[in-house]
């Protein structure tokens, strides 16, 4: 099972391969579809990022503006000004008092390279370089990036959710995009890819996204999965967001099997426990073959 090691300033690093890391959310933003409004103040998102440190998070990823699809309501696009006011405070309090690994979700350059300035490590930019300047922003802080895919924009991307080949298509366009990042000068071990599971896609290819997972590990990067509490879960059951913990426990788990390499959740604390239960199973002899007593899978946390 290949590794990879993200060396971050300060002496942090990621290490994907041996165990699935976790990606706390914080969201700072009055309208995410999920929690909205909670973390709107830099005290009480420094608090949640806190949080979900002790709970377990390998890294924290903050963004200030919500990329929900219409769906949920009017889109709200901010500018890069209000969006750095929103993240970077919190961004520097984290960093004044955690270790931790701290992404920025950003499509915006500016906003990227104030983040950056503040200690965020990592960009988490779900438009994967649709800023012409975000690759140079990333490579000139020395930063990882995960790039991920959506056709379109939060506005347009659940207004058609066919492909001819869904797999092959992103798998395509994320293999395109690491190449743009590389001619921009981030480094191959400095990228990780993510499917894109809820933006612009039908609850039919989130499924099918998750389960071929690792075909987009076949691209060389770790693969992040992001399906926290997203619709996809909830809405065929007539639930909402709020009651999607054990959709979402169930998402995570599965994902960590199909080859997930870090899992971006609202829920830390749970999915830890969860993925905990996924090693131990994994870890377990199968009957008629020979037991090494070896730790489980790399894919498990």
């Amino acid at each position: 099972m290949p590794e990879w090691h993200w060396s971050l300033d300060g002496g942090r690093e990621l290490v994907f391969g041996r165990r699935v890391q976790v990606m706390g959310i914080v969201n700072a933003t009055p309208d995410s579809f999920y929690d909205g409004g909670e973390c709107l103040d830099p005290g009480a998102a420094v608090d949640r990022g806190l949080q979900q440190v002790a709970e377990g998070a390998d890294m924290v990823d903050v963004g200030g503006e919500s990329t929900r699809p219409p769906l949920y309501g009017r889109i709200c696009a901010v500018s890069a000004d209000e969006e750095a006011r929103r993240v970077v405070p919190v961004i520097a309090g984290l960093r004044r008092q955690s270790p931790v690994a701290i992404s920025i979700d950003t499509t915006k350059a500016e906003v990227a390279a104030r983040a950056l300035d503040a200690g965020a490590d990592v960009v988490n930019d779900v438009s994967a370089l649709g800023d012409a300047d975000m690759g140079r922003v990333v490579a000139r802080a020395g930063a990882a990036c995960i790039l991920m895919h959506r056709r379109g924009t939060p506005a347009t991307m659940q207004l058609d959710t066919r492909y001819d080949d869904l797999v092959d298509e992103v798998a395509a366009y994320l293999r395109q995009r690491a190449e743009l990042a590389a001619a921009a000068g981030v480094g191959p071990h400095r990228l990780a890819v993510d499917p894109g599971v809820g933006f612009g896609k039908s609850a039919a290819g989130n499924q099918t996204l998750i389960r071929n997972l690792a075909v987009f590990a076949e691209l060389g990067y770790p693969v992040f999965l992001g399906a926290s509490r997203k619709s996809f879960i909830w809405k065929p059951l007539g639930l909402s967001a709020s009651e999607a913990l054990e959709g979402s426990l169930a998402a995570a788990s599965l994902g960590a099997a199909y080859g997930a390499h870090a899992l971006r959740v609202h829920d830390v604390a749970a999915t830890v426990r969860a993925l905990s239960v996924a090693e131990a199973v994994a870890a377990a002899p199968l009957a008629g073959v020979p037991h090494s007593g070896t730790t489980a899978p790399a894919q498990v946390h």
